[in-house]
């Protein structure tokens, strides 16, 4: 591999000049998917370490990140901490309040307890890319060994990145627990990541995320798009300082190879550790057979865990895992075999929908829909702005998407229309804010070019990514936000400077939320967008059937082979709902493993997807989202309680408890300033829940208590 700037501290070892192997089998596996070479870092756990980057537990909380020394040139070590400071504030409610250094962080022991100071952990870490030497996938990996790993009493767990995150994007999550336990963590970011190609300048990032240009770099690039310079001139005289960027645009549909991306990760993990930990006679010391494997991430993460676990066992290597927790996964059937779900008294309609479905759905009703007046309480921060939003019930109104003669009436109808799409009503009230990040707009952008393989020359449904002006016209990017983009962006635009461009906008191209539409020439937050990548889906044509095929190839069959598992979903969740994820996954594994299912599922009030949003101040300011913080609580805080039972289910035999809805305290108070969150808020998973808490499948009917 080809290096601006090498690791703090590292050794680069070559595989091609690697001892002999004890027998076929390591041979093949070291050149089967890590091609080349492989970096090890050491970390003393004081300067530097491998939760945090050195940080440690005030470092992390600190919202503002360590200064780069040149920001137009910050070296891998510098990215490094950085991105494990973005990542790890990403994925929790980092205020004191919510429970950071209280409940969770660092410093908190497995017991709970707040008893390990800083939290930094000594160590090594080991990078590479899961490829065979073309650079086409180069899926990156990435394995850390605690010094407080024990060959005599191994532990793996992988931990693949959440969202389109890059590979340290499970660090605050699994990472944490695992490094905590004594494990080595496998992470990686199953081929989504921070591969940003800047198709002006022509420079790519490099797996430790500086940047060259797409020449130099060849084959080490994390990301380089599949275009000819004369395809790229001619693209950039039309649409000038655009981006490609690795999940939408490598032409791979990554999400269908996540399973086996985790399996070669949890191989890469063996192979190190063989390496450093092995005795010198037998070099396979540490195997499947005497080591407990548990995969564990949280939403795409938690999907890709699941899928791995599926795969497992038609693997050539079966049995690399033992078992799985995950929290919120974003996981798609393929069948639901008659399943019906029932909340308490009452059937729940459009259950099991995969995520292009319900996040175009949601990208056409949810700006309407924001509108209703349920919603009118909607956490504080980033709303919709109304007339857009009234213009969008317009626009949808005129297509006879909707019905209802006033805005008002609209918006109801939209929200209906979410809601018989498996909305549970506890999530409605997020929907303003969610749309007010561009989340759906961002994760339909995405999915429809990485589905469809699109290339980025095709500017799906007229839309682009790039950086705007403050009024909303396309320009370059700020140098040092590319520079920093590795530690910074979080694979899916809006990020790092990097927007949703709409081509198509009357009078010319605009980030989308400010766009006008060329049919009515109203800001409609690009109605005419939302329903292309809709008919994506539905529509007729070359194009559709290529996002339909796309669809149909990541979706999975529930069956986990008799694998014990945990799932942990938050009710109000409003991006990847219970109805389309969760409850269908856990009822068509017991329909197809019946008796030999060992999946358990606990499903927890008051808790919602983006654990980060809790935390009023995300920047030092003033309240950013106020109201998250008052209705609910960290779901971070059961998937650690799920992987200390897990733990002890594998080690000790211990019980699981059985599948059930865990209900929770909301801080209240308010909003913006909740009281701090004690143990009452969070009450444990019931050891022998109550009956009216219990989750059960009666003959195909999945029931889930109100």
């Amino acid at each position: 591999m080809r290096y601006r700037h090498l690791l703090h501290s590292v050794l680069l070892c070559a595989l091609a000049t690697a001892p002999a192997f004890a027998d076929e089998r390591d041979e093949r596996d070291a050149h089967r998917s890590w091609h080349g070479t492989y970096t090890k870092s050491s970390y003393d756990g004081i300067s530097n370490d491998l939760l945090t980057a050195g940080l440690g537990k005030t470092g992390l909380q600190n919202p503002v990140a360590p200064a780069f020394a040149d920001s137009l040139h910050p070296t891998a070590a510098e990215l490094r901490t950085v991105a494990i400071h973005n990542n790890y504030r990403a994925l929790t409610d980092m205020s004191s309040n919510g429970g950071y250094g209280v409940l969770y962080g660092p410093n908190v022991d497995l017991t709970g307890n707040p008893t390990l100071g800083e939290g930094r952990i000594a160590g090594d870490e080991y990078i590479a890319y899961a490829d065979r030497g073309s650079g086409r996938r180069n899926v990156t990996m990435m394995v850390q060994v605690p010094a407080s790993f024990d060959p005599s009493n191994p532990c793996i767990v992988a931990a693949p990145s959440s969202g389109s995150r890059g590979v340290y994007g499970a660090i605050a999550s699994t990472g944490e627990w695992g490094l905590k336990r004594g494990c080595a963590v496998a992470y990686t970011d199953k081929g989504t990541g921070n591969g940003v190609h800047d198709l002006h300048n022509d420079t790519v990032n490099l797996i430790d995320g500086t940047r060259t240009g797409a020449d130099a770099a060849g084959t080490a690039s994390n990301f380089t798009a599949r275009v000819s310079q004369a395809e790229r001139l001619a693209f950039n005289s039309v649409t000038p300082n655009r981006f490609a960027v690795k999940h939408a645009h490598s032409q791979l549909n990554p999400e269908k190879n996540w399973g086996r991306d985790v399996l070669e990760s949890i191989r890469f993990a063996f192979f190190v550790l063989n390496r450093e930990h092995g005795s010198a006679h037998h070099r396979r010391a540490i195997r499947p057979e005497n080591t407990i494997v548990i995969a564990s991430s949280v939403s795409n993460g938690g999907g890709a865990s699941l899928a791995a676990a599926e795969q497992d066992e038609d693997d050539e290597d079966e049995g690399l895992i033992d078992a799985v927790v995950v929290s919120e996964p974003q996981v798609q059937l393929r069948r639901l075999h008659g399943l019906a779900i029932q909340r308490g008294a009452t059937p729940v309609t459009g259950i099991g929908k995969g995520l292009y479905d319900y996040i175009t759905l949601a990208n056409l009703y949810q700006p309407c829909a924001a509108l209703a007046p349920e919603n009118a309480a909607a956490p504080a921060g980033f709303f919709v702005v109304p007339s857009f939003a009234a213009n969008r019930c317009a626009a949808l109104r005129a297509k006879d998407l909707l019905s209802g003669d006033t805005t008002a009436e609209q918006a109801i109808a939209a929200q209906a229309i979410l809601n018989a799409n498996g909305w549970e009503p506890e999530s409605n009230i997020l929907g303003p804010s969610h749309f007010g990040f561009q989340v759906a707009p961002a994760v339909a952008l995405t999915y429809a070019n990485a589905h469809g393989r699109f290339s980025v020359l095709d500017n799906v449904c007229g839309l682009s990514f790039g950086a705007t002006t403050a009024a909303g016209v396309p320009t370059a990017l700020v140098p040092t936000a590319l520079a920093q983009m590795f530690s910074a962006g979080n694979g899916v635009p809006p990020s790092s400077g990097i927007n949703l461009i709409n081509n198509n906008s009357r009078g010319g191209p605009l980030n989308e939320p400010l766009s006008f539409s060329p049919v009515s020439g109203l800001q409609d937050y690009n109605a005419q967008g939302a329903a292309c990548l809709r008919a994506l889906l539905t529509g007729q044509g070359r194009d559709a059937r290529r996002v339909r095929d796309g669809v149909a190839a990541v979706k999975r069959s529930g069956n986990l082979n008799g694998k014990p598992a945990i799932i942990v979903h938050g009710r109000a969740d409003n991006l990847v709902p219970v109805n389309h994820s969760s409850r269908p996954y856990y009822g068509v594994n017991k329909l197809l493993e019946g008796q030999r299912s060992r999946l358990h599922y606990y499903e927890v009030t008051h808790a919602q997807h983006f654990e980060a949003f809790i935390n009023p101040f995300l920047v030092p300011v003033a309240p950013l989202l106020a109201g998250y913080d008052t209705r609910y609580i960290p779901l971070h805080v059961y998937g650690i309680e799920a992987l200390n039972r897990m733990y002890d289910h594998l080690k000790h035999g211990t019980p699981l408890p059985p599948s059930q809805v865990v209900r929770t305290l909301p801080r209240g108070g308010v909003p913006g300033a909740a009281p701090p969150i004690t143990a009452v808020n969070v009450p444990p998973i019931a050891d022998s829940p109550a009956a009216v808490n219990r989750i059960l499948l009666e003959g195909k009917t999945l029931r889930v208590p109100d």
